[in-house]
């Protein structure tokens, strides 16, 4: 696939309105991560169209507050399989919802939500009801949709995404092997699962979340469109305001779980020479197994007066501790969306990520530094470099805050991503020409 940057156009051209029925099963307003990805995102091209939205009974009386921002919203229910899905997230994950494991164990559970869903929708789909069916939910690829075999035939046709994964684990380094599970190996196994290969053989459009996503579909690159996962909200781009100046200490801080290959203890170990010299103060905010750990490795590295863990917090704190911050640093080793980077940019926090999934695919030079995944040790090198000097060069930091916030602006709200799989559904329906979304790199 040709390698050319899309973004994100937040210009509000005039839209033909369509019927969307969206799939989301668990999304949820008063969640975080893919929870509200799907929920926001769903709220954003209901601004646009007339949408359908259809969760899970267990959030449903959270979507129900909503219910005024979409044409309508239902619910399918299911009371034994969400006490098993319960059972299983508590007593054997742990509230592990990040689990390889889960995500696989999830298949029987999207199967019967998206039966259950046909047989709620079918005679609706098929008196003209509906212009397309939308599944926005789950994220990952791996969790088939019968719809789109059920859809093969029509009246109308099936879109799926954006859909991310599939990234490999980098070798060299230790946060990744703590991490990986005995079932990552058999990830290319769902292929050959019931509804797999029709998901995607029957689909009209299927729009990719990373580059990663788009060489793993490259053979339908006919119909594979590049859009990023996340978004951020008008709210929060309302809250950024511009950076007049700077001044010691640098405010630095790390947001998202305490776990492996979020490799919080890489950002502590870069960072350490400016805490040691009261250069910068860092704040840590997430919760995880690897808490103790990261404390020892700060009292080892004699930096414990400078950093501060806030633990799990509510999202309007962790924005308000984010929007504080000068640079974010967060160099996980496996990261796929990266809603946290979006956040930033919006805030004008400077952030250090890894050129690696989806936060390589949206941070640029203008707003923020890439690091490449070489090994642990060269990764704390290249980001003690880059803090010692944005520490040093306060003019250049003011300047990646301000331009952040001005490219969040432009290219990264979710009122510009809806537009953006507006005119790729108004394509499969036949009532546009086909967009040009290619993503930021060739991996294929």
């Amino acid at each position: 696939m040709k390698s050319s940057c899309s973004v994100i156009d937040d210009s509000r051209e005039p839209m033909k309105s369509l019927r969307i029925l969206v799939l989301a099963p668990g999304c949820n307003p008063d969640s975080t991560s893919t929870a509200l990805v799907g929920y926001a995102h769903s709220e954003a091209l209901a601004r646009l169209h007339t949408v359908t939205l259809v969760g899970i009974e267990k959030h449903g009386e959270n979507l129900r507050r909503k219910r005024d921002r979409f044409h309508a919203v239902e619910t399918v229910h299911s009371p034994w399989m969400t006490s098993i899905s319960d059972w299983i997230i508590r007593w054997i994950f742990k509230g592990d919802y990040g689990s390889q494991a889960l995500t696989a164990l999830g298949y029987p559970f999207q199967v019967l939500f998206e039966w259950k869903a046909w047989r709620l929708f079918r005679s609706r789909i098929m008196s003209g009801e509906f212009d397309v069916v939308l599944r926005l939910l789950p994220v990952v690829p791996t969790l088939p949709s019968p719809f789109a075999f059920f859809l093969r035939r029509g009246p109308i046709p099936f879109v799926i995404g954006p859909i991310n994964g599939g990234l490999p684990w980098p070798a060299g380094f230790s946060q990744a092997d703590k991490q990986k599970e005995w079932v990552s190996g058999l990830r290319n196994l769902y292929r050959h699962m019931p509804f797999a290969r029709s998901t995607f053989r029957y689909a009209k459009a299927i729009i990719a979340g990373s580059s990663q996503t788009c060489s793993e579909f490259q053979r339908y690159q006919d119909k594979l469109f590049f859009v990023p996962e996340n978004g951020i909200s008008q709210a929060l781009l309302g809250k950024a305001t511009p950076k007049r100046g700077h001044t010691e200490p640098l405010e630095l801080i790390y947001l998202g779980r305490l776990i492996p290959y979020k490799a919080c203890d890489l950002a502590v170990r870069a960072a350490a020479p400016l805490l040691r010299q009261g250069r910068a103060r860092m704040t840590i905010v997430g919760y995880g197994s690897e808490r103790g750990n990261l404390e020892n490795l700060v009292n080892v590295l004699g930096v414990e007066s400078a950093v501060e863990f806030c633990g799990r917090v509510a999202h309007t704190e962790a924005m308000d501790r984010l929007h504080k911050a000068d640079v974010l640093i967060f160099p996980s080793v496996r990261e796929f969306g990266g809603g946290v980077v979006f956040e930033a940019l919006a805030l004008g926090v400077v952030p250090i990520v890894a050129d690696f999934g989806g936060p390589g695919d949206i941070v640029n030079s203008k707003v923020g530094y890439k690091i490449t995944l070489t090994n642990e040790q060269d990764v704390v090198a290249q980001m003690e470099k880059i803090l010692m000097g944005l520490a040093e060069e306060g003019n250049c930091l003011v300047q990646l805050q301000n331009q952040a916030m001005q490219y969040a602006h432009d290219q990264l709200s979710w009122d510009g991503k809806a537009q953006l799989v507006s005119k790729i559904l108004l394509w499969s329906v036949g009532r546009g020409s086909k967009p040009s979304l290619s993503p930021p790199k060739a991996l294929c």
